[in-house]
Order: structure tokens, then C-alpha cells, then sequence
């Protein structure tokens, strides 16, 4: 009796784990898909001062299936890269990224620059 009552309790231990163990790798699975899109902004710093006319904006953007800049789409390349040249105007400058997902998330960046 004793016995048999250890066997169902190890066999209900048993499968909760399994279970367990089954629902976080799903969700670790669906962890990009849960975090929606994300834009991280490398270089130039938001905020920052530059001189050059022709400036190089790099960043990375992922779970995303479009990005614009200043509502004109970009390219990114298959690890999530992005580099655009822009010919910056003189003084204050708010440029918008904005990313979209396959779900119809969106998220945006604003990168503010001043050029003397």
C-alpha cells in the first residue's frame, strides 16, 4: 500500500515536471515573439553634435518585418544591421525610426542630432 501510494505520487511528480519543463521551453522559444520589435541606435549618440554634412547612422533592429526613417523604409541585413548615409541640414534635427513586426507591433526611436 505504502509502496503503491509512493509510485502514483512519483508518477504525478513525474508528469507535472515534464509539463513543466515543456512550458518554459515553449516560451523560451517564443521569447522574441512575446518582446515584439526592438531598434537600438549605435552611432551617432542621440543628442550629439556633429559637423559633417553626409552623416553615417548605424543600428540594429530585430522581430521586426519593416523599419522606416522618416517614413522612408530601410534595408536591414539578416543578423538585424542597419547603416544609412544622410545628408544632415544645418541646425536641430529629430529623425524617427519606426519598426513593425508580422503582428502589427510598432515601435518607435527618434534620434536628435545638431550639425554646426
Amino acid at each position: 500500500m505504502f509502496l503503491e501510494s509512493t509510485n502514483n505520487r512519483l508518477r504525478r511528480f513525474g508528469i507535472v515536471g515534464f509539463v513543466l519543463v515543456i512550458l518554459l521551453y515553449g516560451l523560451f522559444q517564443a521569447r522574441d515573439l512575446i518582446q515584439g520589435p526592438v531598434i537600438q541606435i549605435h552611432a551617432p549618440e542621440d543628442g550629439a553634435t556633429v559637423t559633417d554634412t553626409l552623416i553615417r547612422i548605424e543600428g540594429e533592429a530585430h522581430n521586426i518585418s519593416e523599419i522606416t526613417l522618416n517614413e522612408r523604409r530601410i534595408l536591414v541585413n539578416e543578423t538585424g544591421y542597419f547603416n544609412e548615409q544622410l545628408l544632415l541640414p544645418e541646425g536641430y534635427t529629430i529623425m524617427t525610426f519606426e519598426a513593425r513586426d508580422r503582428f502589427g507591433r510598432t515601435i518607435k526611436e527618434t534620434l536628435q542630432l545638431v550639425r554646426r
